[in-house]
């Protein structure tokens, strides 16, 4: 059964086409807005994820008769846990490599001229040569990691912003089932598309901690093994950057070639590549994708998308959390106005179009067992 068509609705007050640039227009204002204000609303909306991750903790304490308090207190304490070990590993893994850097001062050098020449080779000038080979100097190679230090500062002066809209979370929190149901009784799409966000973000945090956990171990361990420079380190990047779709392989990949190049040549690299970067790629190409789309329901083209729109706007936490952000958007925008609900197929979720889908299957199979035009049916002819 065909849906009903809406072409027969009454004709709206402004053209389609106005209607799209002012949209449009809208989307830009928004987007400019968020990107001069993103010290706010980066550490804000974090600390809301982190708050509807740790929700079914207190829900379930509070089902087990303990006290509103108490609850909101460990919940709280867990959070506080989780990223004070975060921290901890994070900063250890910075100073370990700051320390082990210089002691490869050489072989950058070696790597420079090396790259120098070959460019020279392929007909750069020796202007350009130069400052290729003098970008392979561990002066400016610790200058690049003061601007990554100083960017991870930001995110760490960030912490007491995220700290503190947790304990205010957590505690607005405790009321949050009351104010739902009031609510539900004079915007219950509203509720429903929160709700559904909401089960969204869960689903996809613990899908993808898990994954990027036995990512960065599995990664750790192979350049212990390979005995490449600060393994913890990349490791650790290799479990954030698993918060990125699609890209965050690539990311997380390249500080370990180098560094395996410098320490190992060639063969530390193609065994990096081989074993590093083909598991990784399943887990992030095949693995995650699928599993991580099937609890967001969306689209890996929209998935990608979202990525590179909200690093633009929101810097590097942006591309991490493209996906709770995507989602929310699309809560607030369409989930929660029956009206346009109809354009949520075009975001991922394939539940109102799954019967057609099914059909469209069930043809093309029909289609391929039809013998073709000019051959025999031997499966008819009789037997000798």
């Amino acid at each position: 059964m065909e849906p009903a068509s809406s072409e027969s609705d009454p004709r709206p007050a402004l053209p389609r086409s106005v209607t799209i640039l002012l949209a449009l227009a809208g989307a830009v204002v928004v987007a400019f807005g968020l990107g001069a204000m993103r010290g706010i609303v980066t550490p804000v909306f974090f600390a809301f994820v982190l708050t509807l991750c740790v929700h079914p903790i207190r829900r379930w304490m509070q089902g087990r008769g303990i006290s509103r308090g108490i609850a909101t207190g460990t919940t709280i304490a867990a959070v506080f846990g989780l990223l004070t070990a975060f921290a901890a590993v994070l900063i250890a893994s910075l100073a370990q490599f700051s320390a082990l850097l210089p002691q490869y001062a050489p072989q950058m050098q070696q790597l420079g001229v090396t790259i120098a020449s070959a460019l020279e080779s392929a007909g750069f000038g020796p202007e350009q040569a130069q400052e290729v080979l003098n970008g392979f100097t561990p002066g400016r190679i610790i200058g690049f990691l003061g601007g990554l230090l100083g960017n991870i500062a930001s995110l760490v002066g960030s912490l007491v912003i995220i700290l503190t809209m947790l304990i205010l979370m957590a505690m607005d929190g405790s009321r949050v089932p009351v104010i739902l149901t009031h609510l539900n009784y004079h915007r219950p799409a509203l509720v429903a598309a929160l709700d559904v966000f909401g089960t969204g973000v869960r689903r996809y945090m613990v899908a993808t901690t898990i994954l990027g956990l036995a990512q960065g171990v599995f990664n750790w361990l192979v350049l212990v093994i390979l005995q490449v420079p600060g393994a913890l380190l990349w490791g650790l990047l290799s479990f954030i950057c698993s918060f990125i779709p699609n890209i965050g392989y690539f990311i997380a990949i390249i500080p370990p070639l180098f560094f395996g190049f410098l320490t190992g040549g060639w063969p530390t690299v193609l065994a990096i590549i081989v074993i590093y970067g083909g598991i990784n790629s399943v887990i992030q190409s095949i693995i995650q994708p699928k599993y991580v789309g099937n609890a967001v329901s969306l689209s890996e083209t929209l998935t990608f998308v979202s990525v590179l729109f909200w690093a633009v706007v929101l810097g590097p936490v942006g591309a991490i959390l493209a996906v709770p952000l995507t989602l929310f958007v699309r809560a607030i925008l369409l989930d929660s106005d029956p009206r346009i609900v109809w354009w949520r197929p075009l975001t991922g979720d394939q539940t109102d179009v799954a019967m057609l889908l099914k059909q469209e299957d069930e043809a093309i199979r029909a289609r391929r067992g039809r013998p073709r035009p000019g051959r025999p049916d031997t499966g008819s002819a009789p037997k000798a």
